[in-house]
């Protein structure tokens, strides 16, 4: 199989199911964003090192993945077997962020992006999340998507902002505080 088919030179694609949409469709611009938010926490992955936190971007790229997938169904029996967001996904994902927090202090304001370059990383994956789940809600009031996704991906973002927290401790560096000025 060829990687290139030729059928996106018109601004065409295909949905799992075999229907044709045009590359603008709401589904493709949802799990589009989707794979972007893949390639960062890729990136986010690769600064890490090894370890415990190494190995779950790898699952939760796995569930990224997933929710992908089911964005780009369009078919309810089309001889493909679509994997799903369970529960027990979204669940994983809040004792991980408990689980950091227990070492974190708490936030007494916003924060700014930075102070370390993974942590300023995990600030860029937590925005291409929310625009993620924003474009999941826009398809989901269009087309059925799961709750299960909706709540992941949202989920998600909160684990990257607390990630990012814990990679600043982890450096012996401190949250930015925003100071507005007034």
């Amino acid at each position: 199989m060829k990687i290139y088919t030729r059928t996106g030179d018109k601004g065409k694609t295909t949905l799992v199911g075999g229907k044709p949409v045009p590359k603008t469709h709401s589904r493709i611009e949802a799990y589009g964003t989707v794979d972007e938010l893949m390639a960062h926490i890729g990136m986010i992955r690769d600064m890490i090192g090894g370890g415990p936190v190494k190995d779950y971007l790898l699952e939760i790229m796995d569930r990224l993945m997933t929710c992908a997938s089911i964005l780009a169904s369009d078919c309810d029996d089309c001889g493909v077997r679509i994997p799903e967001i369970r529960e027990s996904d979204i669940v994983s994902l809040e004792t991980a962020i408990d689980n950091m927090e227990i070492n974190l202090h708490q936030l007494k304001s916003f924060v700014l992006p930075g102070g370390h370059v993974i942590s300023s990383q995990c600030h860029i994956a937590r925005t291409v999340c929310r625009r993620a789940e924003r474009q999941i809600i826009r398809l989901s009031a269009e087309l059925f998507v799961p709750e299960t996704v909706i709540k992941y991906v949202n989920r998600l973002s909160d684990y990257l902002f607390v990630l990012s927290r814990n990679i600043l401790r982890d450096f012996q560096q401190e949250d930015i505080p925003w100071k507005p000025r007034l």
